[in-house]
């Protein structure tokens, strides 16, 4: 199985990774943090924006790789307070209100920049 990745220009990225990993069909996408690269903007006080601002840019990251929102199978969020978890999900419904993907949502003790959310994706291409 070959495998293909995707380093998407004018998206954060923070480290030695991909944006997105392509193999057998699959697309693999990053944790995926709510930075506005273009703008410089880190959105840490306002978890609603953020969550948009993720799966906005998840399904930018997801549009360059030849796919897109509409196809995400699986998504993972991680939450530095999880009394956001209903503004999350308030936000995340806009974005899948059918065929929803499986999800999982775990509390953890923080995120790198003091970020209230990220979210990694695995998507059909």
């Amino acid at each position: 199985m070959e495998k293909k990745t995707y380093q998407v220009e004018g998206f954060f990225k923070g480290g030695p990774y991909s944006h997105v990993v392509e193999a057998g069909g699959w697309l693999y996408v990053s944790g995926t943090v709510p930075i506005d690269a273009q703008k410089g903007e880190f959105i840490t006080d306002d978890v609603q924006r953020a969550t948009a601002l993720v799966l906005e840019t998840i399904g930018s990251l997801l549009e360059a790789a030849g796919s897109g929102l509409d196809k995400v199978v699986k998504i993972n969020i991680y939450l530095t307070d999880m009394n956001h978890y209903g503004d999350v999900n308030e936000v995340y419904e806009k974005y899948f209100p059918e065929n929803q993907p499986a999800r999982t949502c775990l509390g953890v003790k923080e995120i790198p920049g003091n970020l209230p959310v990220e979210m990694e994706a695995v998507a059909i291409k």
